[in-house]
């Protein structure tokens, strides 16, 4: 018996100090658009989203506006919750930090650490006082030489936000006792970070020397509390990260479930959390002796005129409006053609409508709506027969059917524009093959070869419908719908198969798959 293939990814969970934008919607296709290929490729996926509920930041905007952090969580997790319905997202978990399963979680996991030791042989959690620098807003802790001056010569935070000194009692993590663990790991596994600048970088920063990380705080109570002393919550971090635990059914880890998809295999994040993922998350898992995901990839921002998409500049754009405008085949597909996925890439509409018409409407659009309209009219709405199928016409199927082969690498990498040119090189040779068939004036001087011609491209557009499905969820129904495919025959492995598409076979009216923008 041949055992099930699995797959386990994530997105980051997102704070919930205000509702979502098109930064998260960014994140959150991506996953599922991975998770969505590997379902279609066989695996029996998990895919984990939700929300980080806990922290100081939540405590003060909740009491801003006199509620409860409890009550104050509740509702902006719901707004996260809409946008993965809005976004038909396939996650078939949603995790908030303020559940019950997470808090057993988090403080099994913080025991476990605290009842191991380093590599030095001492403790890897000591009880000590922080004093130092914090960053309020992000939640983060930073070293004399890690600020920078802002314009009005204050002392700020790397990403310019705002600092203030703290003095309290803290449980610290001893993070420099992970450095060369840390290192060895990164050197035997090169594709644990990517992309490859994102791994310099972070090998860059544990080799200039690693300092321990207050991992508690008791200047608030909105937070996990720690195990046997009540006093101290949960640093925000130790806790979000735990998440991904949380979702593997942690920590029961004799479960079935445990053993079965853990490690995960993705964690897809923002870049601005790249340290907190990529050093402290692997140490801790290191200390607590479990393994450590397979990939962990940054990707970058979208930036508005040059500046980072986000509430407190007021430059954010709603995913929900943008999907009321253009659609959300058309939003998911943008966001991941428009840039290399790890890069930074300026929005506007005008680029979103340009992507659209011309390749969506124009190349994917027009010949799916060419091809099938004539079978429609000239072959009885029916695949036609084909006789002696032409070294031309091998070659356009034979390369609509190596699509998922050419296409598992790129996906694995996070490699999304280059997946989406390798269909679009299929889509234009299917659109200069016709030209060069012109199948309309075969049917006054060869009707035979007219069929045979509608034949081969009805085989390249069903291939084309199948491997689209992750991106164009809407689009490639509608196409394998007018097919007649049965959802029973709608994965990969249909792709080299000649189950489906043969001679008889009545197809639906064909309808426009992609509008097109003024």
């Amino acid at each position: 018996m041949v055992s099930e293939k699995k797959y386990y990814i994530t997105t980051p969970i997102y704070y919930v100090n205000d509702k979502p934008h098109t930064g998260h919607a960014y994140t959150t296709i991506a996953c599922d658009v991975i998770a969505r290929f590997k379902t279609l490729d066989g695996f029996k996926v998990k895919f984990l989203t939700g929300t980080d509920e806990h922290g100081q930041k939540v405590a003060k905007a909740a009491d801003e506006k006199n509620i409860s952090p409890q009550k104050f969580t509740d509702d902006v997790s719901k707004s996260f919750l809409q946008l993965t319905e809005t976004l038909a997202i396939t996650n078939d978990d949603f995790i908030r930090t303020t559940e019950d399963r997470h808090i057993k979680a988090c403080q099994f996991f913080w025991n476990k650490i605290a009842n191991s030791k380093a590599p030095d042989g001492e403790p890897w959690i000591v009880l000590d006082k922080y004093k130092g620098w914090y960053s309020f807003r992000d939640e983060a802790y930073h070293t004399e030489d890690e600020l920078i001056l802002n314009k009005n010569g204050e002392k700020c935070a790397p990403n310019g936000n705002n600092v203030e000194w703290v003095e309290e009692e803290s449980y610290f993590f001893r993070l420099s006792a992970a450095e060369t663990s840390l290192l060895n790991y990164y050197e035997a596994h090169p594709d644990f970070i990517g992309p490859n600048s994102r791994k310099n970088e972070i090998i860059s920063f544990v080799k200039s020397g690693l300092k321990d990380i207050s991992i508690s705080r008791t200047s608030f109570k909105w937070g996990v509390p720690v195990p046997n002393n009540s006093k101290h919550v949960m640093y925000v971090w130790i806790d979000a990260l735990a998440n991904y635990l949380t979702g593997a059914n942690y920590p029961d880890i004799d479960n079935s479930t445990f053993k079965t998809i853990w490690p995960a295999d993705l964690h897809i994040i923002g870049k601005d959390i790249i340290r907190f993922h990529c050093v402290y998350w692997p140490a801790f898992l290191m200390a607590a002796d479990l393994p450590l995901p397979k990939r962990i990839f940054a990707h970058g921002w979208w930036t508005i005129e040059g500046q980072k998409m986000s509430k407190s500049l007021g430059n954010a754009i709603d995913p929900n409006s943008l999907i009321d405008e253009f659609g959300l085949d058309q939003l998911r597909y943008f966001l991941l053609r428009e840039v290399t996925f790890g890069n930074d890439g300026d929005f506007s509409k005008q680029a979103l409508i340009h992507r659209s018409n011309s390749e969506l409407a124009n190349d994917f659009g027009n010949l799916v709506q060419r091809v099938l309209s004539m079978i429609y009219k000239n072959c009885n709405s029916k695949i036609p027969n084909f006789q002696d199928l032409t070294k031309d016409d091998l070659e356009i199927i034979d390369n609509s059917k190596s699509l998922a082969d050419n296409l598992r690498p790129l996906i694995d990498k996070q490699s999304f524009n280059e997946s989406l040119e390798t269909v679009l090189i299929v889509v234009r040779s299917a659109n200069s093959y016709i030209d060069k068939q012109a199948p309309w004036e075969l049917k006054k001087n060869s009707p035979e070869r007219m069929n045979t011609v509608l034949y081969t491209l009805s085989k390249v557009i069903y291939n084309l419908g199948i491997i689209m499905q992750p991106f164009t969820p809407i689009a490639a129904d509608k196409i394998l719908t007018q097919l007649n495919v049965p959802d029973n025959a709608r994965s990969f492995s249909f792709i080299n198969s000649d189950s489906h598409i043969a001679p008889g076979l009545l197809i639906n009216k064909p309808v426009p798959v992609f509008r097109k923008f003024e």
